[in-house]
């Protein structure tokens, strides 16, 4: 069994952050461990409050991790504070020749900022050229290429402004927020491809961007190539969102192991 290692923080209503990772690692047969960048208060009715882990925990944790249990990929998500860009870049500076992927968590869905301007920054200039593939929604991707992104012709023009900085990384920029909630994917192959999307009514939608770029990562694990491992990640999230039973009084969770529950369902 593969190993795979999420860097993110803990949601303790199992939505998003790491929980949800190694429940989507779960669901694609994959063993994953995780190290906890911070800790959040929150529930399905939003984000309360964030308490970052302290830089010496996490960069104690992947030595201690990367010694014993060498993960096939990482997925990075939220990093909470300068100091844990700084630490991350680090520790990926060593550890290169796996897909990495990030996802850019910069707000909560209910608009709670998860990190600084200056964190953004510094994730730009230190974190975006080391990683392989980054999955940003619409805000996100306006942030990192300092563009308003509300229209799919206003994402493939940021997509390829973000490709062109950074040439050998891989964008899957998400569009679940459009009408037609299309994903754009733009490969360090020079391919542009849009992947259609379906839109599932359901009040169950915490955590897809956790879940997406979890699911690619482990598409990519699996050894699938990046254009069909783009689509598989989005008809895994897509599935999950049509199978969801409401949970909580806000925006519950999606179903994250459909692929265990039903036995009898193909692999998508």
């Amino acid at each position: 069994m593969k190993v795979v290692l999420t860097i993110a923080g803990f949601d303790p209503s199992s939505g998003a952050g790491v929980t949800a990772d190694l429940m989507v690692f779960a669901a694609h047969g994959l063993y994953g461990c995780s190290c906890i960048t911070a800790l959040t208060v929150q529930s399905t009715l939003g984000v309360v409050g964030t308490h970052p882990v302290t830089p010496e925990i996490v960069r104690e944790t992947l030595g201690c991790l990367l010694d014993d249990l060498p993960p096939a990929g990482i997925k990075i998500g939220m990093l909470a504070t300068v100091e844990m860009v700084v630490v991350v870049a680090e520790f990926l500076e060593r550890y290169r020749g796996i897909p990495v992927v990030l996802d850019p968590v910069l707000r909560s869905s209910s608009g709670r900022e998860l990190l600084s301007a200056e964190g953004v920054i510094l994730l730009r200039e230190r974190l975006l050229p080391l990683v392989d593939w980054v999955t940003p929604n619409l805000d996100e991707l306006g942030v990192l290429t300092d563009r308003v992104v509300t229209t799919h012709e206003q994402m493939l023009a940021a997509g390829r402004g973000l490709r062109e900085r950074f040439p050998r990384l891989n964008v899957l920029a998400t569009g679940g927020h459009l009408d037609q909630p299309d994903d754009l994917l733009l490969s360090v192959e020079g391919e542009e491809h849009w992947i259609k999307g379906e839109a599932v009514i359901t009040t169950s939608t915490h955590g897809t961007g956790c879940v997406l770029s979890s699911a690619l990562l482990s598409q990519l694990v699996l050894g699938v190539g990046p254009r069909e491992a783009a689509g598989k990640a989005k008809r895994y999230v897509t599935e999950a969102l049509r199978r969801a039973v409401p949970i909580g009084h806000g925006r519950g969770p999606t179903n994250l192991l459909w692929r265990l529950r039903d036995a009898t369902e193909p692999h998508v």
